[in-house]
């Protein structure tokens, strides 16, 4: 039977439905109701439950067996590792962030900026007890976050314009900025020393430095961080030893990616 162009379009919806599913999925980080999914998504919940059925076939999603809840499946996180791994960025990273954690053990991460938000794409935990985590995938507010401001610092003036006018600035704490000329001005330093520093703007009693890492284009494609308690992560520290490392490393991963100071 040939594939008519009413057919193509029925199918390329079900394609978005069901990727609407996984995302929903995704967003909420543990299990779900048929009928949650269908309220959020605003689709009846026959529509609902043929998708998920079909998304279990192909292990994207499974249902616990006694609640029937559902959740994301082991292929999903299959491939989401997968794609992280293609990223050049994240296997360069690794060998970098192993040797931050050695040398001072705090937790160190690499992020890029998505829509706004700083999502951590790898992570290396340090080895004491209280650490900060913030597990691959993991989405922040771009301007409360060491990783965030660096990554918004060097948006040209247009992006960063936008980004003033889309995202409200909430306080998440004492110290978090939330005036949109202070932001600026913490945006230009940044710039200016090659490194930003999270005196527990989204989080109380966390601290955190980050680099840029540049590509091939001289382009900011991600972030260097360390992050831990404010008891161990003195000023001191974070402007002298600490700075100096961070913004070392990722010069290094900017170097391996092509990048050329000049």
């Amino acid at each position: 039977m040939p594939v008519t162009r009413t057919s193509k379009a029925k199918g390329v919806q079900a394609v978005d439905r069901a990727l609407a599913i996984v995302e929903t999925l995704a967003r909420a980080g543990s299990p779900m109701m048929l009928s949650t999914i269908s309220a959020e998504l605003k689709l009846n919940i026959s529509t609902v439950h043929r998708l998920l059925n079909a998304l279990m076939t192909h292990g994207l999603v499974e249902q616990e067996p006694y609640q029937g809840r559902y959740r994301l499946g082991i292929k999903a996180f299959e491939i989401g590792n997968r794609a992280l791994y293609s990223l050049d960025i994240r296997a360069i990273a690794r060998p970098a962030l192993l040797q931050l954690v050695d040398d001072f053990n705090e937790t160190s991460n690499l992020a890029i900026l998505d829509k706004y938000e700083v999502v951590y794409i790898d992570q290396v935990e340090s080895g004491n007890i209280i650490k900060m985590l913030a597990r691959p995938g993991t989405r922040a507010p771009a301007y409360c976050t060491g990783a965030g401001k660096v990554l918004l610092a060097y948006l040209n003036e247009s992006q960063l314009n936008l980004f003033l006018q889309e995202v409200p600035l909430l306080p998440y704490t004492a110290t978090t900025i939330i005036d949109p000329l202070q932001l600026r001005e913490e945006l230009q330093q940044i710039r200016q020393q090659g490194f930003a520093l999270d005196h527990g703007e989204r989080e109380e009693g966390v601290r955190c430095i980050a680099a840029p890492v540049f590509n091939y284009e001289r382009k900011v494609i991600g972030a260097i961080s360390v992050s831990g308690p404010v008891n161990r992560m003195s000023a001191e520290l974070m402007r002298g030893k600490l700075a100096t490392a961070v913004v070392q490393v990722a010069l290094d991963i900017s170097r391996h990616l092509g990048y050329r100071s000049c």
